[in-house]
């Protein structure tokens, strides 16, 4: 009887759709960093009555979930069972993807908030945040690549990106939650 992960790595690998779909993760790729970019410039109004105030600490619940949800992907490859490791997966996108619509919606109908921390906190809440924006604008197209080599059976090729994009992915959704904390009472 042959195992979950022996089943599945002898799938055959699906190139043709490969090369397409990492086309189209450029191109996401490219209009999130743009939509970053204009989130900064541009501020929208809010008909009376509305506000996206209660976002930020639904990013940071987001992102720890997807924290959490990274670590079981983790435990369930590592112990064979490759079913629960890519519905954990499927779990972690679209919690990312929730993170960065709510994110740039708050984001583009607030003014920043401004940390008014001194000394070593200041120092440590920039450190973790200029880490966590640099790793998620670098990580984001890698995420996508690694989630397309595991999605079209290019399992060595999954495995071998997956072991620096996966630590690079957890930080960033570690590290989103703890800069809240840091910031939360200054908004």
């Amino acid at each position: 009887m042959t195992s979950e992960l022996e089943q599945w790595r002898g799938k055959a690998p699906n190139d043709a759709r490969a090369a397409k779909l990492r086309l189209l993760a450029w191109m996401v790729s490219a209009v999130v960093l743009v939509l970053v970019g204009v989130m900064q410039r541009v501020r929208l109004p809010m008909p009376d009555g509305w506000s996206t105030d209660f976002l930020p600490p639904f990013h940071a619940a987001v992102n720890g979930c997807a924290a959490i949800v990274l670590l079981v992907a983790l435990a369930a490859i590592k112990a064979g069972r490759v079913a629960l490791h890519r519905r954990a997966i499927f779990v972690a996108m679209g919690l990312s993807v929730l993170f960065l619509l709510s994110y740039v919606a708050y984001h583009m109908t607030n003014d920043p908030t401004r940390f008014g921390g001194v000394g070593t906190a200041r120092t440590i809440y920039f450190a973790l945040l200029i880490s966590h924006i640099v790793l998620a604008g670098i990580s984001l197209p890698f995420i996508l690549f690694t989630f397309i080599s595991g999605w079209t059976n290019q399992f060595e090729r999954h495995k071998r990106m997956a072991r620096w994009v996966f630590p690079m992915w957890l930080y960033v959704a570690v590290t989103g939650p703890v800069c809240y904390w840091m910031l939360r009472p200054y908004y």
